[in-house]
């Protein structure tokens, strides 16, 4: 008999798809990260389920004591009827204790700082965003990240040929 902790599956397949903004870590450096669930409707999870989302140029922002994911697209549910079908645009609540919030609101204020959603995920049933405080890199930091991505590339190949 298994354990109640022991999952046969891996960690991967409870988790299931995983929404990544891919250019957040590029074009941020991640100052601390905070992981919040999300205010989501019916046909938003069924979507969120399948993969059909995108964090493309969405970031937080913090209204009234309350975080709210803007900009991020959940790509309508296809066999939803009209009338339950939810805006693929709408502001998303976040839903975090008030000292985190807190905390976001004191990296937000701070010139040149913004928060960035980095990922959605489904975690024992529950939809999460992994919320990042971040500062915006500048163009050369972005260029030595590319020098130093390929030059550990061609180590790589270098190492491959040598086998």
């Amino acid at each position: 008999m298994a354990r109640k902790g022991d999952d046969s599956k891996g960690k991967q397949q409870r988790q299931g798809r995983r929404v990544r903004n891919r250019r957040a870590r590029f074009d941020y450096h991640v100052l601390e990260k905070v992981e919040c669930g999300i205010e989501l409707t019916g046909t938003e999870v069924k979507s969120l389920r399948a993969g059909n989302a995108s964090l493309e140029g969405a970031f937080a922002r913090i209204r009234e004591g309350e975080v709210f994911l803007c900009g991020a697209t959940v790509a309508i549910y296809p066999q939803a009827v009209g009338d339950l079908q939810h805006d693929p645009l709408r502001d998303r609540k976040l839903l975090l204790h008030r000292r985190q919030i807190h905390q976001l609101e004191a990296h937000a204020l701070q010139k040149g700082h913004t928060l960035v959603p980095l990922s959605l995920y489904f975690e024992r049933g529950w939809a999460k965003c992994e919320l990042a405080a971040a500062v915006g890199k500048r163009t050369y930091d972005k260029r030595q990240a590319i020098q130093r991505r390929e030059h550990q590339r061609d180590i790589q190949r270098q190492m491959r040929r040598r086998r």
